[in-house]
């Protein structure tokens, strides 16, 4: 994405600010937090050709409000808007640009289809040659007057290649094609000693890939490594206190055992109930007992 910003340093991901949180709109920049961060955030564009498919989703990359959160207070991203810049009523210049753009984009669509098209054509010449020679001796146009050039023929299938813009490919909503200004902004505010951010934090430090367990009927799922490549071990649990009724707590561990996970519970130490970090974060983890003879053959 093309961005004026003033005293970003270079090593910094940019966050584009859109409905509270951070998106990315770049693909360099999303598998570098992917595979060097382990950040992970959700698809939400759409494609091209076929509209929005929950399974065919592209950039742009939306994070959830934690992921925005730890990027910027780890000094990983700066978080921008753009809305000045973007939002503002175009000029006459401004609009004559655009398209002038646009119709670049269109012509250059127009101009590779042909190219694509000819390629195709070469690859089948011999057999259109023997088309044409079959339908004008049909036409009782005697064998030896049939006089057949393959670049005449090549430059009539050329000149009758047509491109239609209704049927042009739609573009995708990812980086803005044009140079335009974009402005460092503060984060909406976000508990910053909630349990759930800390926690989230807390397994990010120790290397985990760490998504939403809403799916579950959990706060998190975490992963040991890229999800890609490996199944969620445990869910995780947020209680208010270190107490848990026995009703819920069947629940959540029966439900770990049948999507064979493990089940943790992470709640605040009420002895320092007034120091709420991540170094006083208690956890718990929950193991069914029909699961023992499992957990003893692993180790």
């Amino acid at each position: 994405m093309s961005s004026d910003i003033v005293n970003v340093p270079k090593h910094k991901i940019i966050l584009t600010l859109l409905n509270g949180t951070g998106y990315i709109f770049e693909i360099k920049d999303y598998m570098f937090l992917r595979k060097h961060h382990h950040i992970l955030g959700a698809l939400v564009g759409s494609c091209n050709a076929r509209g929005w498919s929950p399974n065919e989703q592209t950039l742009p990359i939306a994070l959830t409000s934690l992921e925005t959160q730890l990027l910027v207070e780890e000094g990983i991203a700066v978080i921008v808007s753009k809305a000045t810049a973007l939002l503002k009523t175009p000029t006459e210049l401004d609009l004559r640009q655009y398209k002038d753009g646009l119709n670049d984009r269109l012509t250059e669509q127009a101009e590779t289809l042909k190219h694509q098209k000819l390629k195709d054509t070469e690859i089948n010449l011999d057999k259109i040659m023997n088309g044409k020679r079959k339908k004008l001796l049909q036409k009782g146009i005697p064998e030896t007057e049939i006089d057949l050039n393959p670049q005449q023929v090549l430059k009539e299938i050329a000149d009758n290649i047509t491109f239609d813009r209704k049927n042009a490919l739609l573009e995708i909503c990812c980086a803005h094609p044009d140079k335009h200004i974009a402005s460092i902004v503060q984060l909406p505010p976000l508990e910053e000693h909630s349990l759930k951010y800390l926690v989230f934090r807390d397994f990010w430090l120790r290397g985990k890939f760490v998504t939403s367990g809403d799916t579950f009927g959990a706060d998190f799922l975490i992963y040991p490594g890229d999800p890609l490549l490996y199944h969620a071990s445990h869910i995780v649990v947020l209680l208010d206190h270190c107490k848990v009724e026995p009703l819920e707590l069947i629940a959540k561990v029966r439900l770990s055992v049948i999507v064979n996970k493990h089940c943790v519970f992470a709640y605040f130490n009420e002895h320092n109930a007034g120091e709420k970090d991540y170094s006083k974060i208690c956890y718990q983890t929950v193991y069914w007992e029909g699961n023992q003879d499992r957990e003893r053959s692993k180790q």
